[in-house]
Order: C-alpha cells, then structure tokens, then sequence
C-alpha cells in the first residue's frame, strides 16, 4: 500500500502539468490574437479616390 500515494501523487503532478501548460498557451496565444486585431485594426485602409468623406 505505499505505492498508491506515490502514483496518485505522480499522477496529479502530471495533470495538472499538462492542464497548466495548456492554460498558459491558450492565454499566450489569446494575447497575440488580440494583439494582431489591434494592430489591424489601427493601420489605415486604402481607399477608394472616389469616395468622399
């Protein structure tokens, strides 16, 4: 019986070392999302001549 803490414990330090992994990904990559769409949205556009403001 003084195996099971070692595995449940091995086994938690892995869960939650994945699911932490994933957590700081997702936030990384929803950061430079956010980042791309500010930036696209603050450079100018080509306009039309035509079109009057």
């Amino acid at each position: 019986m003084d195996w099971v803490p070692i595995v449940f414990i091995t086994f938690k330090v892995l869960v939650f070392g994945t699911c932490m992994f994933y957590a700081i990904k997702w936030h990384h990559d929803q950061g430079k999302k956010a980042k791309e769409e500010a930036s696209r949205l603050q450079t100018p556009t080509d306009r039309a001549p035509d079109v009057a403001e």
